[in-house]
């Protein structure tokens, strides 16, 4: 089997299904993207089309490629994935964007809440050098990946604690709290495509919005003088979540699109 003949195992022409043909076959043969185009013809090894195949089959029953590679890329990061992380989502780039561009001390003090691969925290370390950025996970296998992306990535200036939420900080004060937290009902139609992701990171109670609660809830308890909450959430969930801002008391509440033009982010600021 030769490199075009790979590539069209799976999908039409242009279609995301060839896409991630290519981003296996790249992980496989150690050929980049441009130059597999250039060597179509190259016959695979027994090896690389036995391993080519397998990955194949592995997406077929689920899996996301990342797991399949144990890569993901985002941002300007290429992060570390097992299956003690969900898989990092383009749409979570708006909130590093949103993040990046709010009013904020050149010295800011931000958190990442649930922080999984590390991806939110170590973005906007990557941008912000002189951030300082705390990130916290509940599951320990969770967090040391999230620690190996930052050794990876030399941003030692990253400080990450185990602990749920909140209960993992010692006393202080942040200018931003972010989070992209479980907010899918347990119910909802998309769960099956999401089998092969942890599914404590996904769910949570009272329609996907409980922990989005409880972050805005006791958040106003760690944010310094006009500090932020920005949280992503699901398409259909941005009134709701307004909602939980506005009768906390927080002030300029905004709803961001994503890439898609589906709302994505709320954010609001805590002025009292």
């Amino acid at each position: 089997m030769n490199i075009a003949q790979a590539l069209a195992l799976r999908g039409e022409a242009e279609s995301y299904e060839r896409q991630e043909n290519a981003w296996l076959l790249e992980y496989i043969t150690k050929i980049d993207s441009f130059d597999l185009v250039m060597k179509k013809a190259q016959e695979l090894t027994v090896e690389q089309e036995q391993a080519y195949v397998a990955g194949l089959a592995r997406i077929a029953a689920g899996e996301p490629l990342a797991y399949v590679t144990g890569s993901q890329p985002f941002w300007t990061l290429d992060l570390k994935v097992t299956k003690d992380t969900l898989v990092p989502r383009p749409d979570t780039e708006v909130l590093v964007e949103t993040v990046l561009h709010l009013e904020l001390p050149e010295d800011a003090r931000i958190v990442d809440l649930g922080t999984g691969t590390g991806a939110i925290a170590l973005s906007l370390a990557s941008e912000r050098a002189n951030w300082a950025v705390t990130a916290t996970d509940i599951y320990e296998p969770t967090l040391e990946v999230a620690v190996f992306n930052a050794e990876k990535h030399d941003l030692p200036q990253v400080k990450f604690f185990l602990g749920d939420w909140f209960k993992a900080l010692n006393r202080q004060y942040f200018d931003v709290i972010v989070s992209n937290p479980p907010y899918i009902d347990a119910d909802d139609e998309h769960m099956p495509n999401l089998a092969s992701e942890p599914e404590r990171a996904l769910v949570a109670d009272q329609q996907g919005l409980s922990d989005i609660e409880h972050i805005v809830q006791q958040g106003k308890k760690w944010l310094a003088a006009e500090g932020w909450i920005v949280l992503e959430h699901g398409y259909d969930q941005a009134d709701a979540v307004q909602k939980i801002f506005k009768d906390a008391g927080f002030r300029q509440v905004r709803t961001v699109k994503d890439y898609g033009g589906n709302d994505r982010v709320t954010l609001g600021q805590w002025l009292n």
